[in-house]
């Protein structure tokens, strides 16, 4: 297995565009890749731009019917009307739609196929990680199910149990729907509490069908809960479950989103402990899958401030050249974001924090809000594994 771990990354997956004022805006995605080149992290890794996901492929999830919607509301913006959740406020319809969201989705494939083939130890696509989509649906600025779609095929190649790790701050729903029944896969959702954030879902009780019971995780957590309860979740949860379930291969979603700076969200982590979970992940990678691991992105709306540095954190940890959190920016970095957005770029690789948390099993506490949904979750599925909650 090659060491070299791999990027991809197509300058065109920037034409994601749901238009001026939509949150999603595609410059996240330009100013994270020119913060990787400006640190010249790409040195430590191979770059690899895939095709679009084909038909055959894009059916691993989405129905035949949900497709063609897709690619007559890309040919026709205007004939969207909301049916499969095509032409909504979240996901308007726009021309080229269903190229750049194929092209997504292809990036994501390619990097499972690349880890799974043993062309790379682990691979990024910081532009995936598109969770909400369903098998027959747009939700949550999501088109197709790139995540999704990564697990799928890693599953179609003959893997036998995957782990899928989502910290975004929103509950990654449409992973869990697409491997509901399915024994094979795991999926892992931290995200706020559904009684205060979209999509409403990612219950503790939300834990897979009667033949997969236990395959869905969800870590719903209070509203302003901010690193060091944050990080005892992650901790408390995570990678006892990864390890009772011995996966072959890890699959994480870095959603930006969890951040005290997100305009759409209520948590209150800071970039430091988002970087701290994706060394987190990249160290469960190497104790339990050989080094297998597929990095995606996600939600994330501070795009100047927040999204690029956690992006590119990722990156370094996935290169084997971290950056280091107190490092300067880059000045022509800083410079490009002027060019692009009119602001004022941020100056260093860190929130100037130190990411700490307590053990949970060195003492829980009954009345705390993040202890009560930690135990919530451990009583739901780990006995499921084998575990005791």
């Amino acid at each position: 297995m090659s060491g070299r771990a791999q990027l991809m990354w197509d300058e065109a997956v920037t034409g994601y565009d749901f238009g001026p004022g939509h949150p999603m805006d595609p410059v996240r995605l330009a100013l994270t890749m020119r913060l990787v080149e400006a640190y010249g992290l790409e040195r430590g890794l191979r770059v690899v731009a895939a095709p679009p996901a084909g038909e055959s492929t894009l059916r691993l999830v989405h129905r035949e019917d949900y497709v063609a919607a897709v690619r007559a509301a890309s040919a026709d913006p205007a004939s969207a009307d909301g049916s499969y959740g095509l032409g909504t406020a979240d996901d308007p319809a726009f021309a080229g739609m269903h190229e750049a969201s194929a092209l997504i989705a292809g990036q994501s494939v390619a990097a499972a196929e690349a880890v799974w083939r043993g062309e790379a130890l682990h691979a990024v696509n910081f532009a995936g990680g598109l969770h909400h989509a369903m098998p027959g649906a747009a939700a949550g600025f999501c088109v197709y199910n790139d995540a999704a779609l990564a697990v799928a095929r890693l599953l179609e190649l003959g893997a036998e149990r995957v782990v899928y790790v989502d910290v975004d701050v929103h509950h990654g729903d449409g992973v869990q729907a697409a491997f509901w029944e399915d024994p094979r896969v795991l999926t892992i959702s931290l995200h706020e509490d559904p009684r205060t954030l979209f999509p409403q879902t990612g219950w503790p009780g939300e834990t897979g069908a009667a033949q997969a019971e236990g395959g869905a995780v969800n870590v719903a957590l209070p509203a302003g809960t901010g690193d060091a309860g944050w990080l005892r979740a992650f901790h408390a949860v995570v990678p006892q479950l990864v390890a009772a379930f011995r996966p072959q291969v890890l699959v994480t979603q870095h959603g930006a989103d969890t951040h005290f700076e997100d305009p759409l969200a209520h948590l209150a982590v800071s970039l430091d402990a988002q970087r701290a979970v994706a060394e987190a992940c990249h160290e469960l990678a190497h104790a339990h899958t050989e080094g297998r691991w597929v990095a995606l992105g996600g939600g994330g709306y501070a795009v100047v401030d927040v999204v690029p540095r956690s992006w590119a954190h990722l990156v370094g940890i996935a290169a084997g050249r971290p950056v280091e959190p107190a490092s300067a920016v880059p000045e022509e970095w800083r410079g490009e974001v002027f060019r692009l957005t009119r602001q004022l770029g941020p100056l260093r690789m860190t929130d100037g924090v130190v990411p700490s948390w307590r053990d949970f099993d060195s003492g829980y506490d009954p009345g705390d809000r993040v202890d009560q949904a930690i135990l919530a979750t451990r009583r739901a599925v780990f006995p499921a594994h084998g575990l005791l909650p």
